[in-house]
């Protein structure tokens, strides 16, 4: 688990293609790799990887065929940035929310304007997470733990502070590039406690008939 709050920028040394998927050496610059050992779980770009070696100026992961799939990972060039985060320990500050880095699809940011010292982003997530996506609910884009402004079906908007886009990859985007996003993992699991015994059937959903069968809607 992760809370994403970023601790360092890395950059893309190599990306590797390997018979489907990929081996990915990152170089770290504040990343405290003295705390970091072979299996331990960092957060790269929003994406949980697995350290499998330390040559001594970052780290190393492989990146399975699935993530290079429904991740931004696939596109990384060397000399990309990309944002970092080791696991969350006991004594650890939550000062963002509890973040998985397991990304549920790629957004896209569509636009991008000035407000005052901050940068008001606006981000179209894919339709199937528009559900999970709520005004002042916590959402985590390439790694960063955000708030979300406002949301209009699944375009949401995000007020990004100064700290925020000096400390994180997100200074550096503009409208066009895709991000890596993850929804609040309480509303993955209130989706399906809500379905209840309804949970074991492959068909059902939580869609608004279902809702007004159970009494939740009228």
């Amino acid at each position: 688990m992760f809370t994403g709050i970023i601790q360092d920028i890395g950059r893309v040394a190599a990306l590797e293609r390997r018979d489907g998927d990929a081996r990915l050496h990152i170089r770290t610059h504040e990343l405290p790799l003295g705390r970091v050992a072979i299996g331990d779980s960092i957060a790269t770009g929003g994406v949980c990887l697995t350290a499998v070696a330390l040559p001594g100026d970052g780290f190393v992961a492989d990146v399975s065929g699935e993530t290079l799939a429904r991740t931004t990972m696939g596109e990384l060039r060397p000399g990309d940035g990309v944002n970092l985060e080791l696991a969350l320990t006991p004594d650890t500050p939550l000062g963002g929310h509890l973040v998985s880095g397991h990304v549920d699809g790629v957004g896209e940011l569509t636009q991008r304007r000035e407000d005052a010292r901050s940068v008001r982003m606006t981000i179209a997530a894919p339709a199937a997470l528009a559900r999970y996506i709520a005004t002042k609910g916590s959402i985590c884009v390439d790694g960063v733990s955000l708030t979300v402004n406002a949301v209009a079906g699944a375009t949401f908007e995000l007020n990004i502070v100064p700290h925020t886009l000096a400390q994180t990859t997100l200074g550096d985007l503009r409208p066009g590039q895709p991000v890596n996003l993850e929804v609040d993992v309480i509303a993955r699991y209130l989706e399906r406690l809500l379905l209840g015994d309804d949970a074991a059937s492959p068909s059902t959903g939580l869609t608004r008939e279902f809702l007004a069968r159970h009494g939740f809607v009228p």
